[in-house]
């Protein structure tokens, strides 16, 4: 208590968990909450979902998407209207059971995502073709009470997200809204987040409750071996429609059952960001979503003043500004410049700019590029342009570097015994498979490499969500050659696609 910690206390490669936790505080992410699962989101980590919002709201517009909001609680009724979908959220739906000092007459559930809650008022308002498409997005809380061991933005009681929800005439209408949100979201990961993802569909045993079919985009975390769901976009088909009566007349006048869809992004994006980039010094930011670009510091000393220092400085907060760069002087006269080098570069701030006595002499700073180390003297003519253009460069880079690894960790298999041996070398594995509807061969496959991995030595902690068994991520929508005959890895059977699998959080 009390005591001031500068540097991180855990290794990444050493102790993968505890250097998480450790980040995420020290680079003032996160503070902890003394209700478990539930954190606070500090402005550091608020502001990147900031401009993750800001970016996405205008791609969904340009869509025809609009924002709304629907209220928190659902009625038990219209919870449990859809069997399969209420069977697929039970275990984490968290009740309201009294107000004041009485029992509620009926158990009013926190929600744990909207359909129930939207597609009564879709009921409503959809009459007509004309009332088609209906395009809706919400930013909102959710609440799913999670029973393992719960991680900060990965896996929490309560986290922030965007859900959206259309209505359409057609399948295909649909279906490219589908696909539409999926893309965004494969953006927001390699474009703004620096991660490169894999887009696919789930398989049967994975695909969201009550929906009639899931696409995905999976990341990976290198230090871990481990996949992770990055973000969902579901096409429900009529189901809900139906439940709900979502009905329009055609055309022809003739009543139809509306086509939907929903899809879904999380505050999860920032913790792989973080898994993904950080390093043994703290958080490494991409810049496109970091809430500084550039911070300047001044070398102050018995040869530079603060009174010296602030008019060449502020002229370069100026000029990047003017150019677009999130940037601030850090003119603070408490902590000296090696304090702040520490600071921002715990907060992963892309671009450091130093300014010292000389660099005032000869008209030029230093600057330090938090993602490689490199140092390089710049003239402060035209330096604005001059960094708005490394930025890019930077996140470009960033990306490039994330994808080699995560390609050197993504391999083929073709035999059972190789699977395994393939998992506890931390790789995602790609398989042929029997097709994503048989769900009987896809537990096979858990139960038995996880049999297999325990057997080998490895150790799985019942109280957490992870587990050494191997699932399906997805079906890359991207498919290496399937040479006829290729028979599936675990059934037998004539293969009919590649799937991928991982150990997952």
């Amino acid at each position: 208590k009390g005591e001031t910690l500068l540097a991180l206390q855990w290794k990444k490669k050493e102790n993968f968990p505890m250097w998480y936790s450790d980040v995420i505080v020290l680079s003032e992410m996160i503070s902890y909450y003394n209700i478990s699962g539930c954190y606070i989101l500090r402005p550091w980590s608020y502001k990147i979902w900031d401009l993750m919002q800001g970016w996405f709201n205008g791609q969904i517009q340009s869509l025809g998407v609009e924002n709304c909001y629907f209220p928190l609680f659902v009625s038990k009724d219209r919870l449990e209207k859809e069997k399969d979908h209420v069977e697929g959220f039970a275990a984490e739906v968290a009740w309201v059971t009294k107000s004041g000092d009485g029992d509620l007459a009926m158990p009013i559930a926190v929600r744990p995502t909207s359909e129930t809650i939207m597609y009564p008022a879709f009921s409503d308002w959809i009459k007509s073709h004309r009332d088609l498409p209906l395009k809706l997005n919400q930013w909102s809380n959710v609440v799913r009470w999670e029973f393992k061991d719960p991680t900060p933005f990965l896996r929490s009681r309560e986290f922030l997200w965007q859900e959206g929800h259309t209505a359409h005439a057609t399948f295909d209408e649909a279906n490219e809204m589908v696909m539409q949100a999926l893309d965004l979201y494969r953006r927001v990961y390699e474009e703004l987040l620096a991660v490169p993802v894999i887009p696919g569909y789930k398989t049967e045993k994975e695909k969201f409750a009550g929906g009639d079919r899931t696409t995905t985009v999976e990341a990976y975390i290198p230090q871990s071996g481990r996949a992770i769901q990055g973000a969902t976009s579901h096409h429900l088909g009529q189901n809900f429609g139906k439940m709900f009566e979502i009905k329009f007349q055609n055309e022809a006048g003739k009543s139809e059952i509306a086509w939907q869809t929903s899809w879904g992004l999380t505050t999860r994006t920032i913790g792989v960001m973080v898994m993904v980039h950080g390093d043994d010094v703290g958080l490494v930011l991409p810049p496109a979503i970091a809430p500084l670009q550039c911070v300047i510091v001044p070398i102050i000393s018995k040869h530079l003043t603060d009174e010296d220092a602030k008019e060449y400085c502020e002229g370069i907060l100026a000029d990047l500004v003017a150019n677009g760069i999130r940037a601030k002087y850090d003119d603070r006269t408490m902590y000296n410049p090696g304090w702040k080098y520490n600071h921002w570069e715990q907060k992963g701030v892309p671009i450091r700019i130093e300014v010292g006595p000389r660099d005032i002499e000869k008209q030029q700073v230093r600057t330090v590029i938090r993602s490689t180390g490199e140092k390089i003297d710049e003239k402060i003519d035209g330096l604005g342009a001059l960094l708005n253009t490394k930025l890019g460069t930077i996140q470009v880079n960033m990306l490039q570097a994330a994808r080699k690894t995560r390609d050197e960790h993504l391999v083929q298999v073709t035999e059972w015994k190789d699977f395994v041996p393939n998992l506890e070398k931390s790789n995602m594995v790609l398989t042929p498979w029997c097709g994503g509807e048989h769900q009987d061969w896809e537990e096979w496959v858990k139960n038995k490499s996880r049999e297999e991995s325990l057997a080998e030595g490895e150790e799985e902690d019942a109280q957490t969500a992870t587990s050494v068994a191997a699932k399906t991520l997805c079906i890359p929508f991207t498919q290496p050659d399937l040479p006829k005959g290729t028979k599936c890895i675990a059934s037998g059977m004539d293969a009919t696609c590649w799937v991928l699998w991982g150990r997952s959080y």
